[in-house]
């Protein structure tokens, strides 16, 4: 790890349970909210895609000597917050939130990992892959919404409070842990607005493709 900043077991660590709770988050709402047995199995897909992402990086820290279990130990809180603040209380609910909730935390960790080493760099890369899952759920909401158009009020709300909840779970990330909070002032440079603007950009595009109007 010595050519490695100090964060990056905080960065893997908050990674591999971002991926562990999403695979149980999915694999849930798969089983609560699927209206079929072939959205069950579409979703139930991805959850798995999810889980095999978790090994990845409980292996690689492993690999560093890092125990995996102390390394995620500290997000657990946060991570459980947000999910608990989250629930998606039905199917549209649970996919706008596996799409556009869970992609503005990626971009975070996406960000933070232009620092770390090349090796890190790139396991971080391959996890965050999109793996189909903005494909299924745009095409599931885009249809729900041409069907019922009353729909997008409701869910662009959904999501705005997702996000809401992702930035400050976030805060209380950073304040806790200051090595990852330093990859994303490094990730930024000078210009941290600029950062700022490109996961907002970012997000404006996953609601946009869903259909939905970005919003405040």
């Amino acid at each position: 790890m010595s050519d490695s900043p100090a964060g990056v077991g905080d960065l893997l660590g908050v990674l591999a349970y971002a991926e562990l709770t999403a695979f149980l988050r999915l694999a849930e709402d798969a089983t609560r909210h699927a209206p079929s047995l072939a959205d069950r199995a579409a979703l139930g897909d991805l959850a798995a895609t999810e889980y095999a992402h978790f090994r990845l990086l409980h292996d690689r820290l492993a690999s560093l000597g890092i125990d995996p279990e102390e390394a995620m130990a500290p997000f657990v809180g946060p991570l459980d917050d947000w999910h608990t603040q989250t629930t998606p209380g039905d199917w549209l609910e649970a996919l706008v939130k596996a799409y556009v909730g869970t992609g503005i935390a990626l971009d975070f960790y996406r960000e933070a990992a232009a620092h770390v080493d090349a090796e890190t760099r790139r396991l971080v890369e391959e996890v965050l892959v999109d793996e189909g899952r903005s494909q299924f759920a745009v095409e599931r909401v885009g249809a729900a919404l041409k069907e019922d158009p009353t729909q997008s009020g409701r869910l662009a709300l959904w999501a705005r409070r997702m996000v809401g909840e992702a930035l400050s779970q976030g805060q209380h990330v950073a304040a806790a842990r200051p090595e990852l909070a330093k990859l994303l002032v490094e990730a930024a440079g000078e210009d941290i607005t600029r950062m700022f603007a490109r996961l907002t950009e970012a997000h404006g595009a996953r609601m946009a493709a869903m259909g939905l109007t970005p919003g405040p």
